[in-house]
């Protein structure tokens, strides 16, 4: 395990300085850029020393990049983190009912389901949402992460968290318009994970089913309940942990359009801002953040899996 988890490591430090090249060429494609001048190796070495102490330079407002990623970077973290656990939480247990009654009307139901879930264009279903939930049944907020009659201390830059914490009158009500306002992004961001969970809790589940281990278990006569919780999800969610990673990594991403949309105040939306002004230095920051967090994703979904099955590390080293 020791040997897997360095050679993962290594393919993440050689991953990792193959994009901070990417953002140290952007920095020069600025015509005032101070790194124009120098040569590009000498230029890139002082550029890596610099990011090693959190250093990524000023916006063209005079403004240091890592105080405005400190408010950013925690938003887009938490509408992910929700919106994963969303996925699980409604991913697994469809793909498990699917896997386990494969070509029954149920399996079709939720196949299909699935089907046109992911097949739906993300902006139309948050414009949608918004037009149902938002302006004609106002059931939840249009944009923003809370109410602005509420002021919320930044602590940690989880607004959950930072409302939990508020002190004073309020705090409830404060809560409250976290939770609603984060509702329908998550929902949204949760949408394309989950018809991926789905399908892959299906195909798992299915190919355990034909086990003959659980052929045994119907015969000792346990219960679906049990043959569920013993045999089935322990040998069902193992295999696909690495794939399952990979959808965080792919909700960054999907996050740009969602807090677009929904002005939510992340990095996707920073990074917006900052091409549209042009701002290099913003732009190669944001790049070498979400890179950084999308690989740390992989390569922590890939670990995990390993350590939960190690047939992983077997096909790994085989191809290796």
């Amino acid at each position: 395990m020791l040997f897997y988890a360095v050679r993962r490591l290594n393919l993440f430090i050689i991953t990792l300085l193959i994009l901070t090249m990417v953002g140290f060429s952007l920095l020069r494609l600025d015509p005032s850029s101070p790194w124009q001048g120098i040569n590009f190796w000498h230029g890139w070495s002082y550029y890596l020393l610099e990011l090693l102490q959190f250093n990524f330079g000023v916006n063209k407002a005079g403004v240091p990049i890592i105080d405005e990623l400190v408010v950013v970077f925690p938003a887009t973290l938490e509408l992910c983190l929700i919106a994963f656990a969303l996925s699980l939480l409604i991913g697994i247990p469809l793909g498990t009912i699917a896997g386990m009654k494969q070509g029954k009307w149920v399996d079709t139901i939720i196949s299909f389901t699935s089907m046109s879930g992911y097949s739906a264009p993300l902006f139309w279903v948050a414009l949608l949402m918004i037009m149902v939930f938002s302006l004609h049944y106002q059931v939840f907020p249009v944009a923003g992460r809370y109410d602005l009659l509420y002021e919320i201390e930044h602590v940690t830059g989880f607004a959950i968290i930072d409302a939990f914490l508020t002190q004073g009158p309020y705090r409830a009500h404060a809560l409250q318009s976290v939770i609603e306002h984060l509702i329908l992004p998550c929902l949204v961001l949760a949408l394309a994970p989950t018809t991926q969970v789905i399908g892959l809790m299906r195909t798992s589940v299915a190919e355990v089913m034909s086990q003959n281990y659980i052929r045994a278990a119907r015969i000792k006569g346990l219960s679906t309940r049990e043959i569920v919780t013993q045999h089935v999800l322990r040998n069902a969610i193992p295999p696909i942990i690495p794939k399952v990673g990979v959808q965080l990594s792919s909700m960054l991403t999907l996050a740009i359009i969602t807090e677009s949309i929904f002005n939510w105040p992340g990095i996707g939306r920073w990074l917006l801002d900052a091409l549209s002004n042009q701002d290099y230095v913003a732009i190669q920051a944001g790049v070498i953040v979400v890179a950084t967090l999308v690989l740390t994703a992989n390569i922590l979904s890939d670990l995990i899996g390993a350590m939960v099955n190690p047939l992983v590390r077997k096909e790994w080293y085989a191809n290796g």
